[in-house]
């Protein structure tokens, strides 16, 4: 296991949790995270375990629906949480509106036809039929997926939230989307934001905020975190 870093919150005793980045269809590197989980938990002395799947499942790489079918199988048993990502959002306005013309050229350009492929679809397929194709437990998960998990001293989110709105007023939006002026923002926000959503080349670890999306689908890597105590570390693929 990486040597622990003190971490900017902390968490109640006993209850250690893991965060796993943007994974956008990398399958090989989740799998290859899911063993550093299952690793870590077999020696962590914590009896409850927790797994925040921080959104962005699908598109741009290889094998969105490989990915989607590991985080339904997580590696240890824990308690598990999948937030919704913008992409998931994007996918799911093409597939409940089929007819949307803006919906699908949006969702296209931004990688849905890699997503597509995954499922031998295409973009030449009908886009009504596609919902009708994708696995009924992937579809249940895609509408199911949460916008936000507190846990301790920490909020996940797949974004991050706007400064200066209450955490239990945040724009629902927002918690998928936002880039500024969160990332630059230096305020307090009642707990510290883990999320993803802006890729960067490394961890960002502030003490209001911890980014965990490093491109694994640009060829950076997959990124996860541990969080037990006052304590984290990190785990890379």
């Amino acid at each position: 296991m990486p040597a622990p870093l003190p971490a900017p919150a902390t968490l109640p005793p006993g209850l250690r949790v893991y965060a796993v980045g943007d994974t956008h269809g990398c399958a090989d590197q989740l799998d290859a995270i899911h063993a550093r989980i299952a690793e870590d938990a077999a020696t962590a002395p914590e009896p409850e375990r927790l797994i925040v799947y921080l959104g962005d499942y699908v598109d741009r790489g290889p094998d969105s629906r490989g990915v989607i079918d590991r985080v339904l199988a997580p590696p240890i048993r824990a308690t598990t949480i999948h937030l919704r990502g913008n992409h998931e959002a994007m996918m799911l306005d093409v597939l409940d509106h089929p007819a949307d013309d803006s919906a699908l050229a949006l969702w296209l350009r931004n990688g849905g036809v890699a997503t597509l492929n995954s499922y031998g679809l295409s973009g030449e397929d009908p886009p009504e039929t596609w919902a009708g194709r994708l696995p009924p437990a992937h579809l249940a998960f895609l509408r199911g997926l949460a916008r936000r998990h507190r846990a301790g001293g920490y909020l996940f989110v797949h974004a991050g939230i706007r400064p200066g709105v209450p955490l239990d007023a945040q724009d629902a939006d927002d918690l998928i989307w936002i880039r500024e002026p969160f990332l630059h923002s230096e305020a307090d926000h009642g707990a510290v934001v883990v999320h993803g959503h802006t890729p960067e080349r490394a961890p960002v670890i502030r003490r209001n905020r911890i980014g965990l999306d490093t491109g694994a689908v640009y060829g950076g890597k997959l990124t996860a975190a541990a969080f037990w105590a006052d304590r984290m570390a990190l785990f890379q693929a």
